[in-house]
C-alpha cells in the first residue's frame, strides 16, 4: 500500500471519471436493455414454462449487472465527496434514471410474484434449482405487492420524498464544523474528524466532541424530527397499503427470518443487559471513576499509552488476523489493499461511518472509512474487509439474485473477522495493560452492538406505537423515546450528558428510505457469530470448509439454513443464549486481569 497520507479508492475499474463520455453511454445502454427486456417479457412471465422463466431470470441478472455498475460509481463517488458539484450531480442523474427503469420494469416482480402465487409448485422444478430460495422468498412477499401503478406511484413519489429526507440528513451531518476543544486547543472539526476524538484519551476532548457533536445536533433537533417524523409516517401509509401485519413485517421478510427468532433474541439480551452493566462497572473501576459518564463508555483505558497505528500497520495486522486463521482466506484482503479498493482518509463531505460496497461482476468490493489510526479503527477495517471477504466468496459462487444477503446474514464474515483479529492481537499483547485495552475495545464494540443496538429497535418500535396511538412526534417527544429504550439497557451504569437526549439524530439507519429496522440484524449477526467462532475454537482446522461454505451460500439458502451449515440451530428458543455465554467469557476474563 502506498505511503501517499491521502487513501483513496481507484474506481476507474468502473468508470474514468464522473465526467466521461462513457458514463452516457452506459445509461444509454441501460435505457435499451430495459426496452428490450420489457418487449420480450411484459405481459407474459405469468403464463411461462420452467425453461422460459430461467431464460427470463438469466436476463433480469444481466441487465441488474449493467446498471449496478452506474449505481456503485455515482454512489461511490457522492460518499467520498458529497460536496462536490460533478458528484452531485451524477448522482442525482443516475438515482433519477433508476427510478425512471424502476418504474418501467416493475412489473418483473408484479408477475413472477403473480406466476409463483399461481404455481407454487415452479419453486420445486429441477430446472429451476439454482433460485429455488430466491423463488420461496418471492413467495413469502407476493402477498404485500401492489399493482404496478401503485408501485410506481411509489417510486415516484419516493424519488422526491424519503429520499430527499434521507439525503438532507446526511448533507447536513457532512457540511457542518463543529468546534471541539481538543487537549486545550479550540479546533473547528469536520464531522469525520470531530467523529474520530469519541474514543480519545483526554477524557475532557471526549466530552467536548460529545457536546459538539450532539449539541450541534440538537440545536436543530425539529429539522431532524420533522426527516424522522415524515419517514416514519409514510411507512405506516405504506405499511397498511401493503397489507403488512405491522411495520416490521417488511424487515422479517427482507431479512427471511421469523419474528418469534427476532423476539428470542431481544428477550434474551433484555435478560442479559446485567452482563453488559456489570462490564460497563468494571470498566469504571479500571478508569478510576465511580460511574462511567457517556463519553467514556467507548474510551480508552487511562493506563495504556494512546497506540496509533498507521494505515500500513493495520493492513499487516488484518492480513495476518486472516491469514492464521487460513491462508486462501486472506486472498480477499490482500487483493482489496493492492487494487486499491478502499478510502480510508477522512475529509470535509466525506459521507460519515464505514460501509462495504460489493460489486458483483467477477470483481472485489469498495470500502469507505474514516480511518484516524486508533485501535478501533483497525477493527472497522477488519470488519468492512470481512463483508469483502463475503462478497468475493458469494459472488464467485453464485448467479446475481443468489447474492442479495440478508443483514442478519451478510454481517458473517465481518463479525467474525473482528474476532480472529482479537485472537491475534491478545496473542501478541505486550503487557497485562495491552490484552486489558483489547478485551475493553472488545466488549465496549460487542456491547454497542449486541446491546446498545437492542435499545435502537425498542426505539422504533416506540415511535412506530407512538404514530399508532395518534400521538406527535416533536423533537422532544422522539427524544424520550429514545431515552426510554436506552435506559432499559444502561440502567445505572452510565450518566448521560443533556445533549445525548439528541443521539438518535446522527443514527443513518432511522432514515434509510423504506428500510425500517435496519438495526436488529446487527443484534442477531453479533450473537449468531459469537457462537460460530466458538465452534471454530472447538473444531479448528476442519472448521474452516464449513465457514467459505457458509459465506458461498449467499443468499441462495435460509439463514435458518446457513446455521445449520456450521451445527447451529438459530430458531431454537435458547440458541441465543450461547452468544451471550461468549459475551460474559470476555467479562470474566478481563474481570480476571483486573483481580
Amino acid at each position: 500500500m502506498s505511503t501517499n497520507p491521502e487513501i483513496t479508492w481507484d474506481l476507474t475499474e468502473l468508470f474514468p471519471s464522473a465526467t466521461d463520455p462513457s458514463i452516457e453511454q452506459a445509461m444509454t445502454q441501460a435505457e435499451a436493455l430495459a426496452d428490450q427486456f420489457e418487449k420480450a417479457y411484459r405481459g407474459k412471465i405469468t403464463t411461462f414454462s420452467p425453461n422460459d422463466l430461467l431464460k427470463c431470470l438469466k436476463e433480469i441478472e444481466s441487465f441488474e449487472e449493467k446498471i449496478s455498475n452506474l449505481s456503485l460509481y455515482a454512489s461511490l463517488s457522492f460518499s467520498a465527496n458529497m460536496t462536490l458539484p460533478q458528484t452531485q450531480a451524477l448522482y442525482d442523474k443516475v438515482n433519477k434514471l433508476e427510478a425512471q427503469l424502476g418504474k418501467q420494469l416493475a412489473f418483473f416482480s408484479l408477475e413472477l410474484g403473480a406466476l409463483v402465487k399461481a404455481k407454487t409448485e415452479v419453486i420445486k422444478e429441477p430446472v429451476l434449482s439454482g433460485y429455488r430460495h430466491m423463488l420461496e422468498r418471492v413467495q413469502r412477499r407476493v402477498e404485500h405487492q401492489l399493482s404496478e401503478v401503485e408501485e410506481q406511484l411509489i417510486i415516484e413519489k419516493d424519488q422526491f420524498g424519503v429520499q430527499a429526507w434521507q439525503e438532507l440528513q446526511s448533507k447536513w451531518l457532512n457540511t457542518r464544523m463543529f468546534e471541539v476543544t481538543v487537549q486545550g486547543e479550540k479546533k473547528m472539526l469536520s464531522y469525520g474528524e470531530a467523529n474520530g476524538l469519541l474514543p480519545h484519551p483526554d477524557r475532557a476532548t471526549r466530552e467536548s466532541a460529545n457536546r459538539a457533536i450532539y449539541g450541534l445536533l440538537g440545536k436543530d433537533g425539529e429539522i431532524f424530527a420533522s426527516a424522522l417524523r415524515n419517514i416514519c409516517n409514510d411507512w405506516v401509509s405504506i405499511s397498511r397499503r401493503r397489507k403488512y401485519a405491522s411495520p416490521m413485517d417488511s424487515s422479517l421478510i427482507s431479512n427471511d427470518t421469523q419474528k418469534e427468532t427476532i423476539a428470542n433474541l431481544l428477550r434474551t439480551i433484555e435478560e442479559n443487559a446485567g452482563t453488559f452493566r456489570r462490564y460497563l462497572k468494571l470498566k469504571a473501576k479500571l478508569m478510576g471513576l465511580p460511574v462511567l459518564a457517556n463519553y467514556d463508555i467507548t474510551a480508552p483505558l487511562p493506563d495504556v499509552p494512546e497506540r496509533k497505528f498507521t494505515f500500513e500497520e493495520a493492513e499487516d495486522l488484518v492480513t495476518r488476523a486472516y491469514s492464521r486463521f487460513d491462508p486462501p482466506y486472506a486472498e480477499a484482503v490482500k487483493q482489496m489493499f493492492s487494487k486499491r479498493c478502499i478510502d480510508a482518509s477522512p475529509r470535509f463531505g466525506k459521507r460519515n461511518g464505514a460501509f462495504c460496497a460489493g460489486y458483483y461482476s467477477g470483481k472485489l468490493a469498495f470500502i469507505l472509512q474514516s480511518f484516524n489510526g486508533t485501535l478501533s479503527d483497525v477493527f472497522t477495517l477488519a470488519h468492512e474487509l470481512g463483508h469483502a471477504t463475503h462478497d468475493y466468496y458469494a459472488s464467485r459462487s453464485q448467479t446475481l439474485l443468489n447474492t442479495s444477503m440478508p443483514s442478519i446474514v451478510a454481517e458473517t464474515a465481518s463479525i467474525f473477522s473482528e474476532l480472529l483479529l482479537t485472537d491475534l492481537l491478545l496473542d501478541e499483547a505486550k503487557s497485562d495493560a495491552d490484552r486489558k485495552a483489547v478485551l475493553c475495545l472488545v466488549l465496549d464494540e460487542a456491547g454497542q452492538t449486541a446491546f446498545q443496538v437492542t435499545a435502537r429497535v425498542w426505539f422504533e418500535q416506540a415511535l412506530y406505537s407512538s404514530i399508532q396511538q395518534g400521538n406527535y412526534l416533536d423533537y422532544k417527544t422522539i427524544c424520550n423515546n429514545w431515552t426510554r429504550s436506552r435506559d432499559r439497557i444502561f440502567g445505572d451504569a452510565v450518566e448521560w450528558l443533556p445533549e445525548m437526549d439528541a443521539e438518535w439524530t446522527m443514527k443513518p439507519h432511522y432514515y434509510m428510505a423504506n428500510y425500517r429496522f435496519y438495526n436488529y440484524p446487527y443484534v442477531y449477526a453479533q450473537m449468531f457469530v459469537y457462537a460460530v467462532y466458538e465452534r471454530y475454537l472447538q473444531e479448528g482446522k476442519a472448521f474452516v470448509p464449513k465457514l467459505v461454505k457458509a459465506l458461498s451460500a449467499g443468499s441462495s439458502v435460509s439463514p435458518l439454513e446457513i446455521g445449520k451449515i456450521v451445527d447451529l440451530d438459530v430458531s431454537e428458543p435458547t440458541f441465543w443464549q450461547l452468544g451471550l455465554e461468549r459475551f460474559g467469557h470476555f467479562v470474566e476474563e478481563l474481570r480476571k486481569a483486573v483481580s
